[in-house]
């Protein structure tokens, strides 16, 4: 049965060249009700939320990836994927329309294919948040925490390493995400730290809007630590 929402995306599979034909949410369908301060959003309609369609898994080998994966595979991250995705692959349709609870999965192929070619950080980061987001949605607040603190390191890994240059990451925005994460998994010390560094560096950053997010944060922090003061 068609669905308006979704349409037919072609490409091909990395590891195996099968030609996948996958469903992706039309832009049109996309409407925001509300987002919150880590960028998630929360949409309207059950059905049309881009976090459904965002990996895509190849049904002939099992290799799951996102758009921001690189497009290479070295020999011996080939012969890792092929050894425990490929030759264990049962074969599933993940390119149908997709319930949350085959998105999730999804995400935990995905995060497991980058972990076996040894994608970049920033990369491995945004799979873990956006999973810790369906998790949100699904209202699994242990799940969504473990998911946060994970994409929590591999931001900090990317940061120390550089190697969200060339994405869609900048160094004012993964600042911020490892301030705002840290402050959502109880790491305050470390929030105030990096909310700190960004502001210090306000003048010569043209990312005003993000600078007056992680101000807002900063004052949210210290207006919690004032009340817990005066309830001591």
């Amino acid at each position: 049965m068609e669905t308006p929402y979704l349409y037919d995306k072609n490409t091909t599979c990395t590891l195996c060249s099968f030609q996948i034909r996958t469903k992706k949410l039309r832009s049109s369908f996309i409407r925001i009700d509300y987002s919150e301060s880590d960028f998630y959003s929360k949409y309207k309609g059950d059905h049309c939320n881009p976090l459904l369609y965002y990996v895509t898994v190849c049904p002939n080998c099992g290799y799951s990836f996102s758009d921001e994966f690189t497009p290479r595979l070295s020999a011996p991250a080939r012969n890792q994927l092929i050894k425990y995705i490929w030759e264990k692959w049962s074969k599933k349709d993940y390119c149908q329309e997709r319930t949350p609870e085959m998105a999730i999965s999804a995400y935990k192929l995905a995060i497991y294919c980058a972990g076996l070619k040894s994608e970049k950080h920033s990369v491995k980061a945004g799979l873990h948040h956006r999973l810790a987001w369906m998790y949100r949605d699904a209202e699994n607040k242990e799940e969504e925490l473990r998911f946060l603190k994970l994409a929590l390191e591999e931001y900090l890994q990317s940061y120390m390493k550089e190697d969200y240059l060339g994405s869609k990451l900048t160094e004012m925005k993964v600042l911020y995400l490892i301030g705002e994460l840290s402050r959502r998994t109880g790491k305050e010390n470390q929030a105030v730290r990096y909310f700190s560094r960004m502001i210090e560096n306000q003048s010569v950053t043209k990312e005003k809007g993000i600078i007056e997010m992680a101000k807002d944060r900063w004052q949210e922090m210290r207006e919690e630590r004032a009340k817990q003061k005066l309830l001591m």
